[in-house]
């Protein structure tokens, strides 16, 4: 099974119940990818770029997602493409494990403080992609991580995951600011993605989701 993701293809290596495996390569990039919906907030995240790293493993460990992941890219050119696929490839790891979206509760929302920095996300995760967000950096990079590209790669989960997010915040230092905002993410990620004992099959009058 493939999944198309931008100018390279994503390809599911392996899949056990809502736990997959994915590869994608590219002339840019080289990612393997791993997730586990229902696991502990297990991470081991190498991209290259620190801070990038820092923020996936805040997203699984309060999402309780167990994420691994490699990637190697043309750093050399500057942190875009590894950010970008990387995202893309997540994105294509949620819409994997979901499958038909059937028996979740679709929806969630979290807000959390750092210091003195909030960050809010309201998701739906029931297939259309779209991205609202307002995270205003006072600074241009956060260690490694040039802080425009946390939208870009917001923007990229969303569109491979079929997810509406709203991911907003305030903060005077840049860390907190953005590390909140993932910590939010990750939280309402995990409302969104978790079984609802109650739904059977989707949750839309439709009667089908994506």
């Amino acid at each position: 099974m493939t999944t198309p993701s931008g100018p390279g293809t994503t390809i599911v290596t392996a899949r056990s119940g809502r736990r997959v495996s994915l590869d994608r390569t590219t002339r840019e990039t080289t990612i393997s990818l791993a997730l586990d919906l229902d696991g502990t907030g297990r991470s081991e995240i190498a991209t290259g770029i620190g801070f990038y790293d820092h923020l996936l493993g805040s997203l699984a460990h309060h999402g309780l997602f167990d994420l691994e992941i490699r990637a190697t890219g043309d750093l050399h050119v500057d942190e875009h493409h590894t950010v970008e696929d990387v995202a893309l490839v997540l994105g294509s790891a949620f819409a994997a494990t979901l499958g038909d979206r059937a028996g979740i509760a679709r929806f969630g929302d979290a807000r959390v403080p750092m210091d003195e920095a909030l960050a809010g996300a309201v998701v739906d995760i029931g297939g259309r992609p779209y991205a609202v967000i307002d995270l205003p950096f006072r600074g241009e990079r956060a260690g490694q991580l040039p802080l425009q590209l946390v939208e870009h790669a917001l923007e990229a989960f969303a569109r491979t995951a079929g997810a509406t997010l709203h991911v907003s915040g305030v903060g005077r230092n840049d860390h907190h600011l953005a590390e909140a905002a993932f910590k939010a993410l990750g939280r309402a990620l995990r409302a969104a993605c978790a079984p609802d004992p109650r739904r059977t099959g989707v949750a839309s009058t439709k009667g089908s989701l994506g």
